[in-house]
C-alpha cells in the first residue's frame, strides 16, 4: 500500500508542478472560484458543443493538490458528455469525502483515484473539490464566484 500512495503522491506533486491544460479560451464559458483557508484561486474556462465538453482549461493558482485536481479533471473530462460529467463529478466528490460506497468506488474514476488519499485531510477536501465546483458553475453559467465558504 505504501508504494501505491507514493505513486499517487507522485502524480499529484508532477501535476501540481507541471498541470496540463493550464491557460484561457477565449470566448468560452467560465466561471472563478476561490478557497479562502488555503489561498487556491482557480478560473476555469468550457467550451461545449451539443452536449459534450469539447474544450477544458483553467488558470490560478493554489496548492499541489488544488492545481492537480484542476489539471487531472481537464484531461478525464474533454470528450465527455454535460451528463457523464456530473455522474463522474458524485463519484470524485463522494470519494475524496470519504463516503464511496458500491454506487461511487474509488475505480470508477480511473486516474482521478489517485485523490482517494484526501478523504483524510478534511481541510484539503477543499482544495480537491474547488475547480469542479468551479466548472459546474462555468457549465451553469453562473454569475457568482464559487468559493468553498
Amino acid at each position: 500500500m505504501s508504494d501505491l500512495r507514493d505513486l499517487y503522491q507522485d502524480v499529484i506533486l508532477d501535476h501540481g508542478k507541471s498541470p496540463r491544460n493550464f491557460g484561457k479560451i477565449e470566448g468560452a464559458q467560465s466561471a472563478h472560484g476561490h478557497n479562502p483557508l488555503c489561498g487556491d484561486l482557480v478560473t476555469v474556462y468550457v467550451v461545449v458543443k451539443d452536449g459534450v465538453i469539447e474544450e477544458l482549461k483553467f488558470e490560478g493558482s493554489g496548492c499541489a493538490i488544488s492545481t492537480a485536481s484542476a489539471s487531472m479533471m481537464t484531461q478525464a473530462l474533454v470528450g465527455k458528455p454535460i451528463e457523464e460529467v456530473q455522474v463522474i463529478f458524485e463519484r470524485y466528490h463522494a470519494v475524496v469525502t470519504g463516503r464511496a460506497d458500491d454506487e461511487h468506488t474509488v475505480e470508477d474514476l480511473g486516474k482521478l483515484a489517485v485523490f482517494e488519499g484526501v478523504a483524510e485531510f478534511p481541510l484539503r477536501v477543499k482544495c480537491a473539490t474547488l475547480s469542479w465546483h468551479t466548472l459546474r458553475a462555468a457549465l451553469d453559467e453562473a454569475s457568482e464566484a464559487v468559493t468553498t465558504e
